[in-house]
């Protein structure tokens, strides 16, 4: 008996080592998908932010360098942008959220014993995705414009001022922003509250606490994942976006975010190293505050 358990214990990792082959096998095609759609760009994103002017002055060429002051020279040249991109970014989320909680908490508990009404407000959330970004932002550029018939009508009722304007201001941008990432806020606190059992909610009313206390100490906790996984895909998007600051969109000249000026210097300027230094520079933000959130909100499993 003893003889036999050690024979089956020994087999064991024997069995494990000739299975280990082929689940690096079966691994392969997503390692090598990311080594050529993410490690390789990363490296020459980061290959570019180092280059140096050539030395024969030529615009828009460069030879590879160690020219690490490119860092220092963007940063010092667009902090404003940078800051005010993760301003209207966080803005956004946060209106993201006060609008999608409600609109995914109905979804995802009120209509869950009426699928038909549930599947269909579900559909009119994912409506958007149908539609082109562009193209909804270049629809609310008309809709927010001086001549259109809603602003005409505000200025006629002498709701707003004679040369009131919204178009290209930062409230026009953070709308847009606000607009096109609700889905993203929406569908991830669907999922988290669509899974909530409600016999904590009834349980709470059962110990004398009103709905107030109910949704804060029990809704909220446990739909904590939906949250942060919903301001997660809206801030990150957000704050690298460039068509709703863009002029041509719902933008101004006094709007302009990081990736408006990664744009500029990409393709207007030719700017190359600039325009990856300020790449590497907005994904190295991103990544120290998304890790700060995540940690302080008590879900790094989700990382």
């Amino acid at each position: 008996m003893a003889f036999a358990a050690f024979a089956t214990t020994e087999a064991q990792p024997q069995t494990a080592r000739r299975k280990s082959p082929i689940a690096l096998f079966l691994l392969l095609p997503g390692i090598l998908y990311l080594v050529l759609f993410f490690l390789t760009p990363l490296i020459s994103l980061i290959l570019t932010s180092l280059q140096a002017p050539s030395e024969f002055g030529d615009i828009g060429v460069y030879d590879y360098a160690f020219n690490w002051q490119n860092y220092v020279a963007v940063i010092e040249s667009y902090w404003p942008h940078i800051l005010r991109s993760f301003g209207y970014a966080l803005l956004a989320t946060v209106f993201a959220l006060l609008f999608s909680y409600p609109i995914a908490y109905f979804i995802g508990v009120k209509a869950r014993r009426r699928p038909l009404l549930q599947s269909l407000l579900l559909v009119l959330v994912i409506a958007p995705f149908f539609i082109s970004f562009l193209l909804r932002t270049l629809a609310w550029k008309q809709i927010l414009s001086d001549e259109s018939l809603i602003i005409t009508s505000l200025k006629a009722l002498s709701l707003l001022a004679p040369d009131a304007y919204f178009a290209g201001t930062p409230f026009a941008v953070v709308f847009g922003l606000t607009y096109n990432f609700i889905p993203f806020m929406t569908l991830p606190l669907y999922t988290a509250l669509e899974r909530l059992d409600t016999r904590y909610l009834e349980a709470g009313s059962d110990l004398y606490a009103n709905s107030f206390t109910v949704f804060r100490k029990v809704t909220i906790p446990l739909s904590m994942p939906g949250i942060v996984a919903g301001t997660l895909l809206t801030f990150i998007p957000a704050a690298g976006d460039y068509i709703n600051a863009s002029r041509d969109f719902l933008g101004g000249p006094d709007t302009q975010m990081m990736g408006n000026v990664i744009e500029a210097n990409f393709l207007v300027l030719l700017n190359y190293p600039a325009a990856a230094a300020l790449s590497i520079v907005l994904m190295a933000a991103i990544l120290v505050l998304v890790g700060i959130y995540v940690k302080r909100s008590g879900t790094e499993d989700l990382l």
